[in-house]
């Protein structure tokens, strides 16, 4: 009778931890991220089915209205692997392409709890400051709502045996697909997103330090409000 009553508690208990992880549409149920002054530790990105390319394309969307809603670290990981993540490991090689294989495009996600760099390698988010800074990124008020913004950064550091005039081309080029893969994983995903070419570039370039580089792009993402 014992063994039955444990058994039916363990069962209960796994059920609860299901439903907590997906939400009855299907989408990854948010849960607290765990921080730390080294960064933020990312579950692996999950990378196989999804919905057919073809269906990914038809719901390709931009949206401005976002929910404050916190994303989680599962829905993170997924959502950068399929920005910049590596997809064969025995290369180091991206889901976006670049030119000669510079992988010059650096991702910055802003969120309520800080700056961090993404790293593909260790898969991780390496802390770069702790403040806030969604609403100083941009005059347009869904910034300060949407619980992620995506910061692209050219790193021209990457990018040796380029000329300033080929730096600033490929880079400019390279974003485009990085930018992308965030629109069609969010498509899948029924998440909300924008890509912005109208931000507060000195502030971002002061904040992150960017010594040899530029911002690029800029990339609010959360659920539909």
């Amino acid at each position: 009778m014992k063994k039955t009553m444990i058994g039916i508690l363990v069962s209960i208990f796994m059920l609860q931890v299901s439903a907590q992880k997906r939400n009855f549409d299907g989408s990854i149920a948010a849960a607290p991220m765990s921080t730390s002054p080294k960064g933020i530790e990312l579950p692996a990105p999950q990378i196989e089915g999804g919905m057919p390319l073809m269906d990914v394309l038809s719901k390709r969307v931009t949206t401005r209205a976002f929910s404050p809603e916190e994303l989680p670290m599962e829905e993170l990981s997924n959502l950068l692997w399929a920005a910049n993540g590596i997809n064969r490991k025995e290369t180091g090689k991206r889901t976006a392409p670049s030119a000669r294989n510079a992988q010059e495009i650096d991702i910055y996600v802003s969120m309520p709890n800080g700056v961090f760099l993404y790293n593909p390698v260790e898969n991780k988010l390496e802390y770069v400051l702790e403040d806030d800074i969604r609403a100083k990124i941009s005059d347009q008020k869904f910034f300060k709502d949407a619980p992620i913004v995506l910061i692209f950064v050219g790193n021209y550091e990457k990018m040796n045996g380029f000329s300033k005039e080929a730096k600033e081309f490929y880079s400019a080029t390279d974003v485009g697909f990085v930018s992308q893969n965030v629109y069609l994983y969010c498509a899948q995903a029924n998440l909300a997103t924008v890509v912005c070419g109208a931000f507060n570039k000195e502030f971002l370039t002061k904040t992150l330090k960017i010594k040899d580089g530029k911002v690029l792009l800029v990339q609010p993402v959360g659920r539909m409000r």
